[in-house]
């Protein structure tokens, strides 16, 4: 295998992974249940205060979310040339616990926004340094363990069970 198809393969499993985890798997599915919606629409099923409770006092599903909005936001504009890893605020994320509907309907939009933006960054990306390289596929798993933790926080974004 030469390294440029290494690379192009490279670049298609990271961009069908995150798009597993955000729409669902098309096809085969690779760590998700067959027939489970992804990320995004299990998200469209919660209302703004489902997104805002805090069981047990854990943060709240809106939270992980924005954290997530702001990673990818982040990841972005790295992806452009910003250097923004070194003054990046991770704690703001993580005030943000309650939200309104409208809250809620734009957190969303924000989100679907920044992460189809990255899965086209990963279909083109910049030339990559170890450290872009690592961030791109640490974005995955990354995404997937907030998308376990807001199934485990509100019931209704649950996956439908192996078959």
């Amino acid at each position: 295998m030469s390294n440029g198809s290494a690379e192009a393969m490279l670049r298609q499993v990271l961009v069908t992974l995150l798009s597993e985890a955000l729409y669902g798997p098309r096809g085969d599915a690779f760590f998700l249940n067959t027939g489970d919606r992804g990320l995004i629409a299990s998200l469209d099923l919660l209302s703004a205060e489902t997104a805002s409770a805090r069981p047990g006092g854990r943060s709240s599903v809106a939270s992980h979310v924005e954290h997530l909005r702001y990673g990818f936001e982040l990841l972005n504009r790295e992806a452009k040339g910003e250097r923004l890893w070194a003054t990046a605020n991770w704690a703001a994320a993580w005030t943000h616990q309650i939200v309104t509907e409208d809250q809620w309907r734009k957190l969303r939009a924000d989100l679907a926004r920044e992460v189809q933006t990255w899965i086209e960054v990963m279909k083109h990306p910049p030339a990559w340094d170890d450290v872009g390289l690592g961030s791109a596929v640490g974005s995955i798993p990354h995404l997937t363990y907030h998308f376990g933790a807001i199934r485990q926080l509100a019931q209704a974004a649950s996956g439908p069970p192996a078959q």
